[in-house]
């Protein structure tokens, strides 16, 4: 177990920064950082349409720059950043009209440009899964690296094994537990900017909203059974990635003949304060350990409660009864279905504010940023003497 480890508090290892007079306080004291962040490739930053991880490092990039730090996002050059932008890309992979490329390729050429400029930060902070790890061996304690993924897959603890010195974050604690050996040093719940969506006192479409992606362990299946079990009208605003098509037309095409269900295709961030503000809540039907599910925060920043499966980091995102409802089985769901109109949307947007705003979320990352600044800060000074 590396040092970084050894001194992180149990749980999520870091103290959580809420409100906007503890961040400032706490910002003072700091001194500005210069630091790299690395993102994946495939969308831009932010996303035009659907996307989590790029869409939340581009969030940080903004919300670091604000705080007065020295930040470069290293991405594909669609990137809209008020940080230094290092592009290696002409533009994001997924809505690149080329017929043929590489996803490998880009991501090698991308590790190289960082190595390349890594002399220049105190943290490399990388968002690409374990990518870097062979590249960056020797400097693994200088980095941080953010997982957004499902970890219960073969062959990940083979790989957290062999490159046990890399500091790990994690977006919620439930993620983690596949993984419980690896380096973790903290977790850090994402957050959005307060801005970035309109608050609706009084939502005008008496209709429920799923949004995010068509697949199975999304359940948006159970969605529709919902809408239909209550007779409320469902609006779906999801993209189908080309693995769910199959599941598409088989599972889903078939229930969307009901009236009461909608399909809007996929939708972007300037649509979803619409989407979202009027709807009577957000289903979050999950049937998977969701790492964390931004659409649900997405939901709280517009003040609509969210009814939400039990599964991954739903009971650490939500709060039962002040922020929607957790529900476990389809009678759960009914019953939340048909009292979500008593939870308060202003208190809703607060727990917002106080937890998932880009602000709390940079200023978390900050903390983690500065331990492990202080530790290669540390091994140079053992080196030059």
């Amino acid at each position: 177990m590396s040092p970084l480890a050894e001194t992180a508090a149990p749980g999520i290892g870091y103290t959580p920064v809420s409100g906007k007079g503890d961040i400032e306080r706490s910002v003072r004291a700091l001194r500005p950082l210069r630091i790299a962040l690395v993102a994946p490739l495939y969308e831009a930053v932010p996303p035009r349409l659907y996307g989590g991880t790029e869409r939340v490092v581009a969030w940080l990039a903004d919300a670091l720059t604000e705080l007065g730090h020295d930040v470069t996002l290293f991405a594909a050059a669609d990137a809209r950043t008020d940080a230094k932008l290092v592009a290696v890309r002409a533009c994001a992979m997924r809505l690149d009209p080329a017929p043929l490329k590489s996803d490998f390729a880009a991501h090698l050429t991308l590790l190289e440009e960082v190595r390349r400029q890594a002399d220049r930060f105190d943290v490399l902070h990388f968002h690409i899964d374990m990518l870097h790890f062979p590249f960056f061996e020797a400097r693994a304690k200088r980095t941080l690296t953010t997982l957004h993924g499902r970890l219960d897959i073969d062959d990940l603890p083979q790989v957290y094994r062999r490159w046990p010195d890399f500091p790990l974050v994690s977006i919620s604690n439930s993620q983690r537990i596949p993984l419980a050996f690896a380096n973790w040093i903290g977790t850090v719940y994402h957050g959005l900017p307060e801005h970035q969506f309109r608050f609706t006192a009084r939502p005008r479409g008496g209709y429920l909203a799923f949004l995010g992606r068509i697949s199975p362990e999304k359940r948006p299946d159970r969605a529709i059974a919902i809408a239909a079990r209550n007779g409320v009208p469902l609006r779906i605003a999801a993209k189908i990635d080309a693995v769910d098509r199959a599941y598409f037309h088989k599972c889903i095409e078939p229930l969307m003949d009901n009236p009461l269900v909608e399909y809007l295709g996929e939708i972007g961030d300037a649509e979803k304060s619409d989407f979202l503000g009027n709807a009577l809540a957000l289903l979050f039907p999950i049937d998977w350990p969701e790492p964390f599910g931004i659409s649900m925060i997405e939901a709280m920043a517009c003040g609509t409660p969210v009814i939400a499966w039990k599964c991954g980091s739903v009971p650490e995102v939500m709060e039962d009864g002040i922020t929607g409802r957790i529900v476990a089985s389809d009678s759960e769901a009914d019953e939340a279905v048909r009292t979500i109109s008593a939870i308060d949307r202003e208190g809703v947007r607060r727990v917002f504010e106080t937890r998932f705003s880009s602000l709390v979320m940079a200023r978390n990352y900050l903390a983690l940023y500065e331990r492990v600044a202080a530790r290669g800060a540390a091994e140079d000074r053992v080196q030059a003497s």
